[in-house]
């Protein structure tokens, strides 16, 4: 199926609909939630998926996973989508979260000819086994760290998406403790319990994620990496190496270079 809303085929007596929608550059879906899980996968574009828990950053040929009923909204920019919406019952990964995960060229395949079956797919024959591979597929998945935890409120919660709206690699944790009247290792400490993560390595964490919307925008390595504060190009890169094993050109450069790509 095309360009239809879930909530039309919700009801459809079937563990999986699958659902192929386009999105035009900049389309914001506001918060929202769905009765079954959804595994919304970007074929091209890159998506900004924002929950209480934190946001998430989903490059070209990834896909992030939504437990049901979790509220969240997405930002759209020049993405077409492939979208499977899976009972809970049947859901192949747990309700824990959301998570972005990797998309291997047979799950790719796969989810690119799950659109185009029945609504009500034979289950017991051909189309039912591609599902069911499907699901097999998916609980194969890696997860990927493009989350950025936050806060469940207060003041840490304002510094943190100030952070986002304007991030800076020389905000320190020294800063952040004063700002909020504590001492260092009160901070440390609290700041973990909040993320489950280090200051600094939410830092570090923060601007990789903040950066793929902008990587895959095509603006110059040299302007994200001035932006962030970083002093070179260079810094930012070994940075962003550290995080995601990938140079950010590379990063994006493999997921183009998948194959299944054509839609």
């Amino acid at each position: 199926m095309h360009n239809i809303s879930i909530q039309q085929l919700d009801q459809t007596p079937r563990p999986v609909v699958a659902i192929g929608t386009d999105y035009a550059d900049g389309q914001r879906l506001p918060r929202h939630h769905h009765r079954r899980a959804q595994l919304l996968y970007g074929a091209t574009g890159v998506m900004q998926v924002s929950t209480d828990q934190g946001n998430w950053v989903v490059p070209p040929q990834r896909a992030v996973w939504i437990p049901p009923r979790v509220e969240h909204q997405v930002l759209m920019l020049g993405v077409s989508t492939r979208s499977l919406y899976i009972e809970p019952a049947a859901a192949p990964l747990d309700s824990s979260g959301c998570r972005v995960i990797s998309v291997s060229p047979l799950l790719r395949q796969l989810l690119l000819e799950a659109v185009d079956i029945p609504l009500e797919y034979e289950q017991n024959g051909r189309d039912g086994l591609l599902i069911e591979l499907l699901l097999h597929e998916l609980r194969r998945s890696l997860p990927l760290p493009l989350h950025i935890p936050l806060p469940e409120g207060g003041a840490l919660l304002q510094l943190c998406q100030a952070f986002l709206a304007q991030p800076d690699i020389h905000q320190s944790p020294e800063q952040w403790a004063q700002h909020l009247h504590i001492s260092l290792r009160t901070f440390n400490r609290s700041f973990r319990q909040h993320t489950g993560m280090s200051f600094i390595a939410w830092r570090q964490r923060a601007c990789v994620v903040l950066a793929l919307a902008r990587l895959a925008a095509a603006e110059p390595v040299t302007r994200i990496a001035l932006d962030f504060g970083y002093d070179s190009p260079g810094a930012f890169s070994t940075m962003f190496r550290r995080v995601l094993g990938q140079s950010p050109s590379s990063y994006l450069q493999a997921g183009e270079r998948s194959p299944g790509k054509t839609l």
